[in-house]
């Protein structure tokens, strides 16, 4: 069975089980489960009390597991809408792309019936994107899944990245982000990417970590409230809902 502990108490305040929550799980099976069954309380929640839900992905191959097992959770996916937190400058259909991830995983079984909204559109520049994703966020969310990197960045907020401080202070949901010069952005520099702001409007907020390195760094990461240094953090001093980390060996 998972347990619950709380986060290393080096402030009390990010120790408070009102901002962050850590669930150890003994191992990955139990881990994808447990995130997918979570996941989908949340949105039948929401499907109950609003009749529409709307879910927030992040990439990367952490999640995978989590997306493949809540595909099957028997919901009205056709009343749930699925997008993106942060997405590579790249066409939707790309196989490097979050988008092409999220089909591949969550978009099947019982999940094909849910309505994707990408991030980028065949035809359409960084601008009107970003300015489409900003449009689409104006709807309340459900919940926010969320990753964290090796350098401690999340969705496509990478520390040093020049657009970074913009980032972190932006009025707007979704800016386009500029991680030239982050090894953690390999290929992929150009992106649009959630801020903080975007993150405050949902009612609830996951962070999916996995392996014995990534706890540590995000020991580290528990240690202050400094997002410039290690963007991660900005999961937790966002002012909303608390953040649940689900962390397995």
């Amino acid at each position: 069975m998972p347990t619950e502990t709380q986060p290393p108490p080096i402030h009390d305040d990010l120790a408070s089980p009102t901002r962050v929550k850590l669930h150890v799980h003994p191992d990955a099976d139990a881990w994808a489960w447990t995130c997918a069954v979570a996941l989908a309380t949340i949105l039948r929640r929401d499907l109950d009390q609003y009749g529409r839900a709307r879910l927030l992905l992040s990439g990367g191959t952490t999640p995978a597991p989590v997306y493949r097992a809540l595909s099957k959770a028997p919901l009205d996916w056709s009343k749930v809408e699925v997008t993106l937190v942060d997405e590579r400058w790249l066409q939707p259909d790309d196989r490097d792309s979050n988008a092409h991830l999220v089909r591949e995983t969550l978009l099947q079984n019982h999940a094909k019936a849910a309505h994707f909204e990408p991030l980028t559109r065949i035809g359409r520049t960084l601008e009107s994107a970003v300015a489409g994703a900003n449009a689409y966020a104006r709807r309340d969310t459900s919940a926010a899944v969320l990753g964290m990197g090796e350098d401690g960045h999340t969705a496509s907020l990478f520390p040093g990245a020049r657009d970074l401080p913009r980032a972190l202070s932006s009025k707007s949901d979704y800016v386009a982000f500029d991680a030239t010069g982050c090894p953690g952005a390999g290929a992929w520099p150009l992106r649009i990417t959630l801020t903080p702001t975007g993150l405050s409007k949902s009612r609830a907020r996951m962070l999916l970590v996995r392996g014995d390195a990534k706890r540590r760094l995000l020991d580290r990461a528990l240690d202050s409230d400094d997002a410039s240094a290690m963007p991660v953090r900005m999961a937790f001093t966002t002012p909303g809902a608390a953040l649940q980390i689900h962390w397995c060996p």
